[in-house]
Formats: C-alpha cells, sequence, structure tokens
C-alpha cells in the first residue's frame, strides 16, 4: 500500500470514493494547516473538504455538509506495516 493517500476520499459508503480498507487504516486531514476532525469528504487537486455540520441529518438521515474551498492535507495516521 501506498504511503500517500488518495487524492479522493470520502467516509460514505455509498459514494465511489469510500475505500474501506484505506479508511480503517486512519486518514487525517488537514485544512488550510488546521486538523480537521468532522471530514466527511475531501478532493485535494480540486482544493475542497466537505464538513459536517454538528449533528444534523438531512432526510436520508445523512449528515448535513458544508463544503470549503482551500488547502487540503491528508495523511495516513499509522504507518503501512502497522496498519
Amino acid at each position: 500500500m501506498s504511503d500517500t493517500p488518495p487524492d479522493r476520499l470520502s467516509v460514505n459508503p455509498n459514494s465511489p470514493h469510500y475505500d474501506e480498507a484505506i479508511l480503517a487504516r486512519g486518514v487525517g486531514v488537514r485544512f488550510k494547516g488546521v486538523e480537521k476532525t468532522n471530514v466527511e469528504e475531501y478532493c485535494v487537486s480540486e482544493g475542497w473538504v466537505r464538513l459536517s455540520a454538528g449533528k444534523t441529518l438531512d432526510r436520508a438521515g445523512n449528515p448535513m455538509t458544508v463544503k470549503l474551498k482551500g488547502t487540503v492535507e491528508p495523511y495516513f495516521q499509522t504507518d503501512a506495516a502497522q496498519g
């Protein structure tokens, strides 16, 4: 497995950008230099993140999200050997 997280990743299993193996390894995201723990989806090449907006849910039961643009820096929280 690579030491670089994918360009785009989502935590929603219904998304085509969902990858359970990568999420199990643990991916952290820094957005504009600040650690974010409520990231639902990110895209490095397009420079945006989707953050959950509190505990609010939409009518399908998914978290309401806010899309913000800026510098996205994903990283693995554990090494490949440990994962």
